[in-house]
Order: structure tokens, then sequence, then C-alpha cells
């Protein structure tokens, strides 16, 4: 499924527990009643981008916050006896099914396509997943391989195919939503402007990890200039007007696995803040990009 014309994509990207910056946004941006024809997002944004397309844009705060000091959602413990510190089947089984329950119908009946970025870790590749005839089960699995780090987590099976997290491949999706057909896009950053990635310094650590995922040890020694690249193109598009720019003005004390809740409060409440500041300016965008021609 693609978009066409002068379709609006909205590009979430992932970053930890950063991405209640994000969550924050999307309150904002649906108490603007803004409407897009695409989301896709990494890691953390997919799972943001799928409460959007549910019309449950109030249960990210929840689900990102309300648990983060709960063993069943993280655990350096049960890193050391099962090689994963996030509880997957506790975050992607009991909480959308029981805790605070996802609205798969919702979700599938929705015309907004969702679209979710993996890696592949043998061959290094982006994978990226519409929702298009994705059972409840195979959804939950997408997500939980798109929040597994491989620091602390393991690849999960997708179709085949073994996936994790695809911020080492495509962080910030948005050459991808250009792909798709998209011509304007809402982009959401969850650093600062001026950040910029360095080289890993961590490779022997992933193949000590995932000594036979040989795709993730490329993935991630190119990560940092493929993330940089995805930041230019957004600077480029910015310019031309093709893309607004959401992204915090600092982020303090909060990084990929913070579990402070009451940082994480603070970040999300900051995002919501953030966004309805540039009220007027991200109404003025949409406007005159309404019949932005084709490039």
């Amino acid at each position: 499924m693609t978009c066409g014309g002068t379709s609006l994509g909205l590009v979430l990207e992932g970053g930890g527990l950063r991405g209640v910056y994000t969550s924050g946004v999307l309150e904002a941006l649906a108490e603007l009643k803004l409407s897009v024809d695409l989301v896709i997002g990494t890691s953390m944004g997919a799972g943001n981008g799928a409460n959007w397309v549910a019309g449950q844009v109030a249960r990210n705060r929840v689900v990102n916050i309300r648990f983060v000091r709960d063993a069943r959602w993280f655990s350096w413990w049960r890193l050391l006896r099962t090689g994963e510190a996030f509880g997957m089947d506790f975050i992607y089984g009991k909480v959308p099914l029981e805790l605070v329950p996802f609205d798969f119908a919702g979700f599938r009946a929705s015309p907004t396509p969702w679209w979710c970025t993996l890696t592949d870790v043998d061959s290094g590749e982006a994978l990226h997943i519409s929702k298009e005839d994705l059972s409840d089960q195979e959804l939950m699995t997408l997500l939980a391989a798109a929040t597994s780090l491989p620091w602390i987590g393991q690849p999960r099976l997708f179709r085949g195919r073994r996936v994790m997290d695809g911020g080492l491949v495509d962080s910030v999706p948005l050459a991808t939503c250009e792909e798709l057909g998209c011509r304007r896009q809402v982009v959401v950053l969850t650093q600062p402007e001026g950040y910029r990635k360095s080289a890993a310094s961590a490779g022997a650590l992933l193949r000590w990890r995932h000594p036979h995922c040989a795709g993730l040890w490329k993935a991630l020694a190119r990560r940092h200039s493929q993330y940089n690249a995805a930041l230019d193109l957004c600077e480029q598009r910015r310019r031309e007007g093709r893309a607004f720019i959401l992204r915090p003005s600092q982020v303090r004390n909060v990084g990929r696995l913070t579990r402070d809740a009451a940082l994480l409060e603070a970040l999300c409440d900051q995002g919501y803040r953030e966004t309805l500041a540039r009220r007027e300016e991200l109404l003025t965008w949409l406007e005159r990009t309404a019949h932005i021609p084709r490039p």
C-alpha cells in the first residue's frame, strides 16, 4: 500500500525510552486534529505509531511509563538468565491483552497505513512491514522485535526471518516514507538539534552477544553514517519545505534505558508543550504545502 500526490506521512524515530517525547508530541498532534495518510516508525516509534493508528494516542503515555519499575517489564536478572532484559511476554502479552488493552480491531479497521522498521540480523538489511494481513499475534511479535535492543535482547522470528530493532538500519525512515509515496512528512525526532551519532565502539560486545548474527555486526558498523545521513536528509527536506521537524529542545537525564517515571513523565510533557507551542507554525506549513508538486 502506498500514498500518492501530496499525501502526508508521519515519521517516528525510536531512541529507547526517549521515545516518550514522541508520546507527548502525538498527544498534541491529536489535540490539533492532525490527519495523516501514512505512519512509519522505528523501534519505540513503531509502538507509538501503532497506538496513533488505533486511535489510542493516550495509551502511549501509560504503557511507556507506568510499568518501568516493574520487574516483569525490565530485569537485569532476567538478562542473565534468558539473555533478554525486557519482559516481552509481559509488555506485548499481558499489557495489551489485559492491563491496558490495545484496540486490535480499531487498528486493523483504520484507513491509515502503518509501517514498522526492522533489522534482518542475518543480512543486515532493513525490513519494512505494513499492517496489512497481520494477525494480532504477528503485530505483537513485530513490536517486540522492533524494540529488541541488540545488547540486551534476542532476535525474533517473523515469517521465516530473524529480526530485531530497526534502529540499526533505518532510525529515521523519512526516505522510506518518500518511497512509499508521501510528498510531505511530519518527522518526530528524539534528539535535540545538533546531535550527531559517533561510530559505535561496542562491536566486540555485539559479536560476543550474537555470534551467529553477522548482519547485526555489519549494521552496527555503518549505523552512525546512515543515521547522520538521515538527519541530513531531514534538514534538506525541511529547507525545501517538504518536512516539518519536531524534536526536543533538550533532553535532560533521559537515555535509552531510563526507568525514572518522573523524568519520563517530564519528557512526555515536554513533547506535548513544545508541539503546542509551534501550533501556528505547523498549521501554516500544512496549508502552504497542501499542493506541493512532485519532486
